[in-house]
């Protein structure tokens, strides 16, 4: 188990959930409006979200954010320790900074003496784009140890002025370097890290490699907070987390719904029946959220083959056949309706699930 910080009220690490993280697209000087994003971010699902402070007015802006701000914030700097002291004292809630890039140990200290006093974690963000140029001609080019070795050599930094509050990334737009990376630096480390596959690209590649590179972490218990790096809108980035996390089973859906890929058997159109059920559960699933009820598998299949068995495994689900569709409610057949009635049917029973049971 990794060791657990806070940002803010969110825990990271240790027995804590894992966490979804964004940053923000929108200049940090416009106070304003990233103040609406940072709202809207909220509502979507976000729990932490990160600002680019990259001069002097940035930071000062940090702080007019912060004092309204409805997520915990993170400062990301470069370069210049002043902008993270200024940072902390606008009240970011962590900071994001490599040590060996905001010059020599007198401003390392600086920092960390600024971070202890206020009880700031600070991640250290290994980027498999700038790695220093040491490591990259010891190894040769960008390599998972090269990766692992910078971060570890920025903890060195931390930890000689016994700093551990201390969460680690090392990202890689590869998702296989991104992979070994994070199991190897997880072996032989406690500190809690941060996974996400850097410069992932646009939504609809993004979305791919980010599944594949968080999830198979995910998969091993590897990772305590996620950011997905999508192009555009970051609304689309907590989407895709949340997806990530519930399919690896780390979030739980208000409603999970499972359908087949269909095949020459399949005797409706499925692919139409299971979009129209998809969207229109959105809100019956957003009304169970609110009130706090329990989640619901619901599985929409095609034909007799798996269709049964999967159905039966479901809160509710259907099995087709030929114009038709057999309705079960926890393992049992209940009736069976044309295919015209199967998808409000479906619908009813997922609204008032409680009331058939």
């Amino acid at each position: 188990m990794t060791r657990q910080v806070f940002v803010g009220d969110v825990a990271i690490g240790g027995d804590a959930p894992v966490s979804i993280q964004s940053m923000s697209n929108i200049d940090t000087k416009n106070v304003q409006e990233v103040l609406r994003q940072i709202d809207e971010m909220r509502d979507a699902g976000c729990q932490i979200m990160r600002l680019a402070v990259p001069d002097i007015e940035a930071a000062s802006a940090f702080g007019q954010i912060k004092g309204k701000s409805s997520l915990p914030l993170v400062a990301d700097i470069h370069f210049d320790y002043r902008l993270a002291i200024i940072a902390m004292e606008n009240g970011a809630d962590k900071i994001r900074l490599n040590p060996g890039n905001i010059g020599g140990k007198e401003n390392i200290k600086k920092v960390v003496d600024v971070a202890k006093e206020r009880k700031i974690p600070i991640r250290i963000g290994v980027n498999s784009g700038s790695l220093e140029r040491d490591i990259l001609r010891k190894y040769g080019g960008v390599t998972a140890r090269g990766m692992v070795e910078s971060a570890q050599k920025n903890i060195d930094l931390l930890q000689e002025f016994n700093f551990d509050d201390i969460v680690v990334s090392l990202k890689a737009s590869n998702p296989k370097l991104n992979f070994e990376s994070y199991r190897m630096m997880s072996a032989g480390s406690q500190f809690p890290l941060h996974v996400g596959v850097t410069e992932a690209g646009t939504v609809e590649n993004g979305k791919i490699k980010s599944a594949v590179g968080i999830g198979a972490l995910l998969l091993l218990g590897i990772g305590d907070t996620i950011r997905v790096s999508l192009t555009g809108d970051p609304l689309n980035e907590i989407k895709v987390a949340k997806s990530i996390l519930e399919a690896a089973g780390l979030h739980l859906s208000p409603i999970e719904m499972i359908s087949c890929p269909t095949c020459g058997r399949t005797g409706v159109d499925l692919s139409k029946i299971a979009e129209e059920i998809e969207k229109a559960m959105k809100e019956i699933a957003e009304k169970r959220s609110q009130k706090g009820m329990r989640p619901l598998k619901v599985a929409v299949m095609g034909c007799e083959v798996n269709g049964p068995g999967e159905a039966k495994d479901a809160d509710l689900g259907v099995a087709c056949g030929k114009g038709k569709g057999v309705i079960f409610i926890n393992g049992k057949i209940v009736k069976t309706v044309d295919e015209r009635q199967i998808k409000s049917t479906i619908l009813d029973m997922v609204e008032h699930y409680e009331e058939y049971i």
